[in-house]
């Protein structure tokens, strides 16, 4: 089975995310209930790997906390986004945090059909690589005649 892997961090501080990266979650948890579902059947695994950021390396560098990578690449290259920043809460402080910007519209919490979208792209090169391979190699009995 070939893996789909998504990878978010957050700015955890004493047990306690912002608003922001709490609501992502709800977000990312559900598109990746949905990709399962979608790509299972296709051979494909989803995965979620979640990782906390410490406030020194949150303080080091605000735009690290609400990230996300679908197979090691940020979400922002999967839709065409940029990275931007706004104020955001008490947990995070005076600082600014990140935000996603892709056809005029900001966001800063992730919406799941963001997600939806860069994961489906991202799931179209796994499946993509099988099939030049397939097409390729004449040794290879594995497309239909």
């Amino acid at each position: 089975m070939k893996i789909l892997k998504f990878k978010w961090q957050r700015l955890v501080y004493e047990g306690q995310t912002c608003p922001r990266c709490g609501l992502t979650e709800v977000e990312v948890e559900k598109a990746i209930a949905t990709l399962n579902e979608s790509l299972n059947p296709l051979g494909i695994d989803v995965v979620l790997e979640k990782s906390e950021l410490s406030v020194d390396l949150f303080k080091k560098d605000t735009l690290q906390s609400n990230m996300i990578w679908i197979n090691d690449r940020p979400l922002e290259e999967w839709i065409g986004g940029m990275t931007g920043k706004s104020q955001c809460c008490d947990v995070c402080g005076p600082n600014d945090c990140r935000t996603v910007s892709v056809g005029g519209e900001v966001y800063e919490v992730i919406p799941s059909e963001l997600l939806l979208k860069a994961g489906l792209l991202a799931a179209s090169q796994l499946v993509g690589t099988e099939a030049a391979t397939c097409n390729t190699d004449p040794k290879k009995n594995c497309c239909p005649k």
